[in-house]
């Protein structure tokens, strides 16, 4: 009998075709040889059931139902694709073994362990296990398959990881639905990303900026000249540093400190599948999506990369060759003069910037092949180009600087300089090209520095004599003002993602948190697309905006009593259990076992919870005339096919809205009710029963933030503020609250 090779895709398994059976018959479902039968899955052939197949009572969404923890999980095949299962289960009788080819990684032994069980296929399994889709990576594969039981503890880490989501999505998303009146969905890995957002966009908007101010000097030691930074507490007196730039400006100093010393920087680390998905993001704007479907496509149809969803940015002593024949490849093609100037051995198993085995357990960095690519779109050169640069720049010498500090004294004040002097471009070369953009970033980056360690990069020669005196050409104040952080990009949300929320910026304490983020590589660009599709997230241009709704679903799942489904932390600790049931070091069981009691913690929660304002959840502001309602007709549908069995809201909504998203009390005498935040302004809950009060967010020049209606609407006045006068010309003032009754607005001095 023959052998069934069961593929993930069609791609990869004409692929597999190609290079193990060239002469296979092509049959539209399947590839037949002469040893082997190549089918495909076509992705998730098979799903966990839904919960009504495990009972009628489920077809409605009742919270008396909850919570729903199945002692098995039923399966169902997936309707659209049902006939390719049927396919798989007619070829397995005419064969007496399976080779499971799915992707090498979580999701591609889910997929085919689902298969498996569904049609309970019970012939002897092998495991392909390749990291691309070469022919002679694919030959190398067959000739070395692992037997399917070394792969036991990953598949179990698989099917935890997909039924644990299963629990907390089904169980969150119908209690919070049901008692809210509103379809939210809930996730074990979404909420604590939505959470993450919502976070920074609290900071933003209770940050206060305050001014401050540095003095910055120039100084001349006969045809040189630097820059320096008064060094001291941070000046908050403009009189004060008016004061240190007069007393020095003009003045004779010394030096009091001169050290320099040569110092290497290495090239970056060869790419993991976020690092390369925030590269994309910052350089090109790409989505996290885009970027994966892009580098998928390098993959699986080019055959020019090697498999993009590795968390790795290392590889083991055996790529070291393919690494040295993918950069001969290069020879010949648009990389031609950069390969020639690359040496190998730069790149050698020594060599701990590239080659670490403890780091790399699925698969290795992502690599170029020594296939020469083809025709390929401008996206896919774009990412292309990436993983070829940061490949060759680890055939170069390290970029060689000067680095030199100094602290120079006048009339007993200290200035300090740092200048980075380079003395060889090395890897730096491959990005000379791109100089004027990285240019520009670094200037950008300058001016938004606070100035204590401000750095002058110069690639001219730079030497001081310390014993000689220095002239104060000229000191300045600069007046600057901190800064709130900045809204999340898609590229810094996986970063956030990848560190489970820990601001960390250092390489090896962030390669040490891989193990505990949100997701895994795979999942992440999935998480953020349902984050968009729910309606939680919006994009402005490449900043992520949260929505009313999104920020409502957070409050109102931290009212309930169960922060710990926004904690990033938790989650993070739930993704490191997973990856210690994939090597052995710990039991699904117990893992399930405490995810069944967290989702019915949830539903207990929830129970107790006062439900919410509709409005509170709603995006479109209230009109001054006719104050419709903001609700949008398919957002009824949706919440009416998900949850047909909502009960009325309690009459109490509207005052236990308040602690669940909304901004405050509406301050009109006798009104009663609370005021919310719309698409275009904030509103009044009771706007149906005739309250027109109404603050718009674009006002006097300024988009409102949530702190500042919360300050007008508590003490009628904001704190002094940058805005615009009637003509449109800027002033300082504060925003007060003129008229309590419509919401009316006028500045103050």
């Amino acid at each position: 009998m023959k052998t069934l090779v069961i593929a993930e895709k069609p791609d990869m398994g004409r692929n597999i075709a190609a290079a193990i059976e060239p002469r296979a018959v092509n049959k539209r479902t399947h590839l037949e040889g002469e040893r082997y039968i190549i089918t495909w899955a076509i992705g998730h052939l098979v799903t966990l059931a839904e919960p009504d197949h495990y009972d009628d009572k489920y077809k409605k969404w009742n919270l008396a139902h909850l919570p729903i923890l199945p002692e098995s999980f039923k399966l169902l095949p997936n309707p659209k694709t049902k006939d390719q299962l049927a396919v798989i289960a007619e070829l397995a009788k005419r064969c007496d073994r399976i080779v499971n080819a799915c992707d090498a990684g979580r999701e591609g032994q889910l997929i085919f362990s689902l298969i498996q069980r569904y049609l309970r296929l019970a012939h002897p399994v092998q495991r392909l296990w390749i990291s691309d889709l070469t022919p002679e990576t694919i030959r190398s594969g067959f000739a070395n398959l692992k037997d399917a039981a070394e792969y036991e503890n990953l598949t179990k880490a698989a099917r935890a990881r997909s039924e644990a989501d299963w629990l907390i999505g089904m169980n969150g998303s119908r209690a919070f639905t049901t008692k809210h009146n509103v379809l939210l969905s809930v996730g074990r890995v979404q909420t604590p990303v939505l959470a993450l957002i919502y976070d920074r966009q609290v900071q933003i908007e209770s940050f206060a900026s305050a001014k401050f101010y540095e003095v910055h000097a120039v100084f001349a030691q006969g045809d040189v000249r630097y820059k320096g930074v008064w060094q001291g507490e941070r000046i908050v007196s403009r009189e004060f540093a008016d004061r240190i730039a007069a007393k020095t400006s003009g003045k004779p100093g010394r030096i009091a400190s001169y050290e320099a010393k040569e110092v290497k920087e290495y090239p970056y680390k060869l790419f993991d599948l976020t690092s390369l998905q925030r590269d994309a993001n910052a350089k090109y704007g790409f989505s996290a999506k885009k970027t994966l479907d892009v580098a998928q496509a390098l993959y699986e149809k080019h055959k020019v990369i090697s498999y993009p969803r590795t968390n790795s940015n290392y590889v083991n002593e055996q790529n070291i060759p393919e690494m040295h024949r993918a950069l001969d490849a290069l020879r010949g093609t648009g990389y031609d003069a950069l390969a020639e100037g690359a040496a190998k051995r730069f790149v050698h198993k020594g060599n701990p910037n590239v080659c670490n085995p403890s780091k790399v357990e699925d698969h290795h960095a992502i690599l170029p092949t020594h296939k020469k690519p083809g025709a390929l779109s401008p996206d896919e050169q774009k990412i292309y180009d990436l993983v070829v640069r940061r490949f060759l720049s680890h055939f170069y010498p390290a970029a060689e600087y000067k680095q030199h500090v100094v602290l120079t004294e006048v009339e007993r004040e200290t200035f300090k300089t740092n200048v980075k002097q380079l003395l060889s471009l090395g890897w730096k070369i491959v990005y000379a090209d791109m100089a004027p953009d990285k240019k520009k970033a670094k200037s950008k980056a300058k001016d938004e520095d606070e100035g204590e360690d401000a750095e002058t990069e110069t690639d001219a020669p730079f030497s001081l004599e310390p014993q000689e005196g220095v002239r104060n050409v000229a000191s300045e104040v600069k007046e600057k003002e901190t800064q709130p952080p900045k809204p999340f990009t898609e590229g810094t949300l996986l970063k956030a993602m990848e560190s489970a929320g820990k601001q960390i910026e250092d390489d090896e304490l962030r390669e040490a948190m891989k193990d505990s983020g949100l997701g895994t590589p795979a999942t992440r660009a999935a998480t953020i697309e349902r984050l968009k599709q729910v309606g939680y997230i919006e994009m402005q241009g490449k900043r992520i905006a949260i929505t009313r709704k999104g920020r409502t679903a957070v409050e109102v799942i931290r009212a309930a009593g169960v922060e710990l489904l926004t904690s990033p932390e938790m989650t993070g600790h739930w993704e490191r259990r997973l990856n210690d049931i994939s090597r052995g070091k710990a039991e699904d069981a117990s893992f399930m076992a405490k995810v069944k009691q967290f989702a019915a913690f949830i539903v207990e929660k929830v129970r107790a919870q006062q439900s919410a304002a509709r409005s509170a959840f709603e995006s479109d502001a209230p009109s001054p005339a006719g104050r419709r309602s903001a609700s949008r007709s398919r957002s009824a549908a949706a919440e009416s096919r998900a949850a047909p069995s909502k009960a009325a809201a309690p009459k109490k909504a509207a005052a236990a809205a308040a602690s669940t998203g909304t901004i405050g009390p509406c301050p009109r005498p006798g009104c009663g009710g609370t005021i919310f935040m719309g698409r275009k302004g904030y509103g009044c809950s009771r706007y149906k029963e005739g309250c027109r009060f109404v603050i718009w967010k674009e006002s006097f020049g300024k988009t409102l933030s949530d702190a500042m209606i919360k300050s007008l609407i508590e003490k009628g006045r904001t704190n002094k503020l940058k805005l615009k006068n009637g003509q449109g010309e800027p002033i300082e003032a504060r925003i007060v609250l003129k008229d309590a009754q419509t919401g009316g607005l006028e500045l103050e001095a």
